[in-house]
């Protein structure tokens, strides 16, 4: 049963330290009696009742590792079993033992715990790099089972594809869309893995010559295009322009004249804020807000009470300035169709998507369109003209605007459509389209609650896309939740290494040799963060870089997305710029 492990000064609730039994044991849909997971968001469910591992891997690894300690349960499995390779076993292949049937479902996810149950920290990448990651069964008849019973093999699953192969397919280099193509065709296949395999035809199919990294199925990072330039660059502010009582954008074009690469509707540049005094740059990161394929970029900012970036922009950035800029990233992008396209903003939030509003005009779309903005009142509404504009050069748009407190010279039905809030009850009430492709940008919890009204009211969970400015939630698996504190320089004395810039964060810090990764140095400073295998396997980790270079330790199984790096296995090769 599940069990908390102290590790690394944190706590870990995990049910991977198996203990051999004696008898029957009752196996039912979702575990075997007096078997529990810790995690159940990886581990566990319908589709992961069982895991299994062999005999056979066992004897690898104790030539592999020189070990002669690997008792029966030690990777984490319910099931030690003879026979039954990786290399053999298919995706949907059924076995009866004992009373219970079984079905294969998927490899075994890979995650750190194997590595910490083993007090091998590598275990998560050599168990990939070595074909034998085991496998999960799901239970499709209850019953008793009990060592020593025979494993009878009911079924082939369809497409015969082995355990060992669909592994490779994901996780390493060198898949072939055939062989994804396959992978979808198997019924048996856990929604997770059909939604890696999903996105990596989808990858395939928008990329010339039908093939695509294995990392594209692991994380939505990886899917973007690489960066257009290296690093920063220097570009020319030539315009400054008001938007609303607190918004104010800038115009920027290449200092050398050159068109600027187009942007996809949606993304974001960062950009280095010269404090006057000379102090070191804030790096902050904006959402580009004019339309794409200008040659040219618009981005547009909120000055805050307590902004140090946005005061110091609206104070001293004059026009023909120079401001620092990363190309544009991001993967919220407005994606094509002809579904109906729903646009969803509160505040200054409302930069993204209208960027995604000029993309359809330009392009004359005839897609539904529906932009639904929520603001304060008339100065707190940025590009309320600008946006009725685009409107109305739609064919099939409509927008809806609410002020939470309009003012008397609020005119409505002319610049708002009610006044109230634009919140999760009047998203329900107001009769979207179940099959529209939906964008958010605001708060967090504008887009939290959004999120769950626009699932319950009908649309697809994988059709609701969101931008969160500043840094995202954290994934941290089976850790105990601790209380939240804001990110800090890290205890201890300061380091004397290159400067690292967690860019979401506003954070600069001296790299220290005391930590053995980046990701290490952002847990020791509390910038959120999101790993499972912290040893370059799984890209849960994968983020931008915005400039610079790193060094890995060790190499990742398969490489990130050009301009991308795994933070869990690499330090700083200089100065590094981190969307993070």
């Amino acid at each position: 049963m599940p069990q908390d492990v102290p590790w690394h000064g944190r706590t870990v609730h995990t049910g991977v330290y198996k203990q051999t039994v004696t008898g029957p044991r009752m196996v039912r849909r979702l575990n075997i009696d007096g078997d529990g997971q810790g995690d159940l968001g990886g581990h566990g469910g319908e589709q992961r009742a069982v895991l299994v591992y062999q005999l056979d891997s066992y004897r690898h690894w104790e030539k592999e590792l020189g070990r002669d300690d690997l008792a029966p349960g030690v990777f984490g499995e319910n099931f030690t079993v003879a026979g039954l390779p990786d290399d053999e076993v298919c995706i949907g292949d059924r076995y009866r033992i004992g009373e219970a049937l079984f079905e294969v479902t998927q490899p075994r996810v890979t995650c750190y715990r194997v590595g910490l149950r083993m007090g091998e920290p590598r275990m998560a990448a050599l168990l990939v790099a070595h074909h034998r990651p085991g496998f999960y069964l799901r239970v499709i008849e209850e019953g008793e089972v009990e060592a020593a019973q025979d494993i009878v093999k009911e079924s082939t699953g369809p497409e015969a594809m082995t355990v060992e192969e669909i592994d490779r397919v994901l996780y390493l280099p060198g898949h072939t869309r055939e062989q994804v193509e396959r992978a979808l065709r198997i019924p048996a296949l856990s929604p997770g893995w059909q939604g890696s395999m999903k996105t990596l035809l989808e990858q395939d199919e928008n990329q010339e010559g039908g093939s695509s990294t294995g990392s594209a199925g692991l994380n939505a990072a990886a899917t973007a295009a690489p960066p257009a330039w290296p690093g920063f660059r220097p570009l020319t502010v030539t315009r400054i322009h008001p938007e609303s009582r607190s918004v104010f954008s800038l115009g920027l074009a290449a200092a050398d004249g050159s068109p600027l690469p187009e942007a996809l509707p949606g993304q974001f540049i960062t950009v280095k804020v010269q404090p006057e005094g000379g102090a070191a740059p804030l790096i902050r990161s904006y959402s580009l807000s004019g339309a794409p394929g200008t040659g040219a970029y618009r981005i547009s900012v909120k000055v805050e009470p307590h902004g140090a970036a946005s005061n110091e922009l609206r104070a001293h950035i004059r026009v023909g300035d120079h401001l620092e800029a990363a190309a544009p990233r991001g993967t919220f992008c407005l994606t094509r169709g002809d579904n109906p396209v729903v646009l969803l903003s509160a505040g200054v939030g409302a930069t993204p998507v209208l960027a995604m509003l000029h993309s359809l005009a330009r392009d004359q779309s005839s897609r539904q369109v529906w932009w639904l903005h929520g603001a304060r009142d008339g100065t707190e509404h940025p590009f309320a003209q600008e946006s009725r504009d685009l409107i109305a050069a739609l064919p099939n748009a409509r927008a809806t605007v609410y002020y939470s407190r309009p003012t008397d010279a609020d005119r409505l039905g002319v610049d708002y459509t009610a006044a109230s809030r634009l919140s999760a009850d009047v998203v329900r009430r107001i009769g979207l389209p179940t099959d529209a492709d939906a964008y958010l940008c605001g708060p967090a919890a504008f887009m939290d609650s959004v999120t769950a009204s626009l699932v319950d009211y009908g649309l697809d969970a994988s059709r609701v896309h969101t931008e969160i400015f500043g840094s995202g939630a954290a994934i941290t698996p089976g850790i105990k939740a601790a209380a939240a504190t804001a990110p800090h320089q890290p205890a201890g004395p300061a380091g004397s290494g290159p400067q690292v810039s967690f860019a979401r964060t506003g954070l600069n810090v001296p790299w220290n040799d005391a930590q053995e990764s980046l990701l290490e140095l952002a847990e020791a400073c509390d910038v959120p963060v999101r790993w499972s295998c912290r040893t370059g396997v799984c890209h849960t980790c994968e983020l931008a870089l915005m400039s610079g270079a790193v060094d890995y330790s060790p190499d990742p199984v398969e490489p990130p997305g050009e301009g991308n790096i795994l933070i869990c296995c690499s330090k700083p090769a200089g100065e590094v710029v981190l969307d993070l």
